[in-house]
């Protein structure tokens, strides 16, 4: 539960993630330490997360867009303390729930109703918690039907919608969701969005990473703009899901002409 309101719900300062990447796989063991000793040893480094600034007050919903290799899911790890970030600070103020990796913390070999008991206990939920309302999220989940057949049976929507449930039961302060309201058909995707903003309206701060320009304009009040590693932009949601849209139709032009064709003040931009 957030304890201070007069601070912000999420506060992250220069965060940025430093990934060595060397030639040690490509070598074995024998030559690496040999290389080390006569220090020939080869690595390079990559920064993932490069100088991310931005912070979200309570009820906020950023949505954090980008093109493939952008390093959005990385942030999302450093922020939900998956990952310690190599610079840079993150500054919690409440509960955090992370729904990252789709379809993972399951057992393929128990049942969608022993894995909805598990998945909860994971997520710190009690065992009287899980008994009022594991019935509830299956049935969010469209799942009934399956509550007794082995997880491995379902297939990657079914185990992502299941995943979705039982992540959104928690009620958190902050909720940060990788790619997940792209998951299932279109009804399901409605349910979820509705989901959002029930939580929304209930004070939880959310992030969402999505390839859908559209569904973050609809949800996010705030977006945050990323490209190789850096920001570009954070700042008012629906104009900036207008810049990046028309990035996306010219990336030939550059970012800098997406901003000044939509006449949004671009700051310091990071091709």
């Amino acid at each position: 539960m957030i304890t201070d309101m007069s601070c912000p719900a999420l506060s992250v300062q220069d965060v940025a993630v430093l990934y060595m990447i060397g030639d040690f796989k490509d070598i074995g063991l024998k030559e690496f330490l040999m290389r080390k000793i006569t220090k020939t040893y080869k690595a390079k480094q990559f920064w993932a997360v490069n100088g991310i600034s931005f912070s979200l007050q309570k009820g906020d919903m950023l949505g954090i867009v980008g093109v493939n290799g952008a390093g959005k899911s990385t942030l999302l790890k450093a922020i939900s303390g998956v990952m310690t970030p190599t610079r840079g600070t993150v500054k919690v103020n409440g509960k955090i729930s992370a729904l990252l990796e789709l379809g993972t913390g399951f057992d393929e070999d128990l049942t969608v109703k022993e894995n909805a008991y598990l998945r909860g206990a994971m997520l710190g939920y009690t065992r009287t918690f899980m008994n009022e309302k594991c019935d509830e999220l299956i049935e969010f989940a469209e799942l009934t039907d399956f509550k007794d057949r082995p997880f491995r049976q379902l297939s990657s929507g079914m185990k992502s919608r299941i995943a979705f449930s039982i992540a959104s039961m928690l009620q958190p302060d902050i909720l940060i969701l990788d790619e997940v309201l792209s998951v299932g058909d279109g009804a399901f995707q409605e349910k979820s969005a509705k989901k959002m903003r029930e939580m929304i309206n209930g004070g939880a701060t959310t992030l969402l990473v999505s390839h859908s320009v559209e569904q973050v304009r609809s949800l996010c009040n705030k977006v945050l703009w990323m490209h190789h590693g850096r920001q570009v932009a954070f700042g008012d949601g629906p104009q900036l899901c207008d810049v990046y849209e028309h990035f996306l139709n010219y990336q030939e032009q550059g970012i800098s002409s997406a901003f000044e064709h939509c006449g949004y003040p671009q700051g310091d931009v990071h091709e």
